[in-house]
């Protein structure tokens, strides 16, 4: 059999399949529908309980690679039905519709195609802005004023691109923390996941396409973000790339060939307010005694101010600590620049 013969037997056998999915979509009784749910993580957890606790018949797929998986304990805890990844599409076959919620794994296509109503995914963000791993870390970083979270069909070989389902908005404040605002967006996807499961079928055919030409991008984070580019970025950036990499990783400069993390990060002010003995250029740095703060300045003429740190191979310490025990025998007063930061 050549090539193009079985081509045409693929896009056959796909047809079959919609078409079956169709007359069962159409039979399923979508006011609640029998749910397949994929997470493995606390932003997964919140959308689980809410399905669970509003009587949603549900099963759910999660990795055993991580003994603290807080989905699979739940599961146990509550003796729900529970399946280790991979999975085949025989066990879909028996649900109705798969919810994807954090989930970190590529759905493969026959297993989208099993299930009558298709998948649906729950994004923290307002797609098609910040698409990827890191969508919360991305909005707070770029300096967002709002967010929210996106529920999709899924649609196989890409992340999130697919139609949407439903979208609810919610601001991101000045000062809020990536734990934060993390911990807000998973309740509010797991409201908005009941209501669109609940709906489930009018949603699907009121769906709209998202707009590529407006797709923004938030990849997986690496460790090169965390380091600060003092000449490029001002105090501002690196007070919100701070708070939204904060619990997470933390900020990273270098002093006297030592790495320093900054493990605590105050939203800065002028250097006019700081009232300081001189003007600071990027990187270079004093103590402030009456803040016991250490002030480092940044580009376009701002300073950030940092109470604690880490010296490699050293405890925490304050700003306090590190200026009696380092600044007094150093020479310099001058962070290193790195030439590798990731500057996004």
């Amino acid at each position: 059999m050549n090539g193009r013969c079985l081509l045409n037997h693929y896009k056959t056998f796909q047809k079959k399949i919609s078409q079956f999915n169709q007359i069962r979509f159409n039979a399923v009784s979508c006011q609640s529908p029998k749910v397949l749910f994929f997470g493995t993580d606390n932003f997964s957890l919140p959308s689980l309980q809410k399905l669970h606790q509003n009587n949603v018949d549900i099963g759910v797929v999660t990795s055993f690679k991580n003994p603290a998986n807080c989905v699979r304990k739940y599961c146990e805890h509550e003796n729900l039905a529970l399946y280790q990844w991979p999975i085949t599409p025989k066990l879909c076959a028996s649900y109705e519709l798969g919810v994807v919620v954090s989930f970190g794994h590529l759905i493969p296509v026959h297993i989208i195609n099993a299930f009558a109503c298709g998948i649906i995914n729950v994004h923290a963000s307002l797609l098609p802005r910040w698409r990827g791993a890191a969508p919360i870390i991305y909005a707070i970083m770029n300096g967002d004023r709002k967010t929210g979270v996106s529920i999709m069909n899924i649609q196989p070989h890409h992340f999130d691109i697919g139609d949407i389902l439903a979208q609810r908005e919610m601001a991101i404040g000045s000062d809020i923390h990536m734990p934060e605002l993390h911990s807000s967006l998973a309740q509010l996807g797991a409201e908005l996941l009941l209501d669109t499961v609940n709906n489930v079928r009018e949603r699907i055919a009121k769906a709209t396409p998202q707009d590529g030409a407006l797709a923004t991008y938030a990849p997986k984070i690496t460790s090169r973000i965390t380091e600060i580019e003092w000449a490029e970025q001002n105090s501002m950036e690196i007070y919100a790339r701070y708070r939204a990499l904060y619990g997470f990783k933390c900020l990273t400069t270098s002093f006297l060939d030592k790495q320093v993390q900054l493990l605590t990060v105050r939203k800065p002010k002028s250097q006019a307010q700081l009232n300081l003995p001189r003007f600071l250029l990027p990187s270079h740095f004093v103590f402030h005694r009456g803040l016991k703060s250490l002030i480092i300045g940044c580009a376009q003429g701002t300073a950030i101010e940092v109470t604690q740190m880490r010296i490699e191979g050293k405890k925490p310490m304050s700003a306090l600590d590190f200026n009696n025990g380092f600044l007094k025998q150093a020479v310099s007063r001058q962070f290193k620049q790195n030439t590798n930061a990731a500057y996004c």
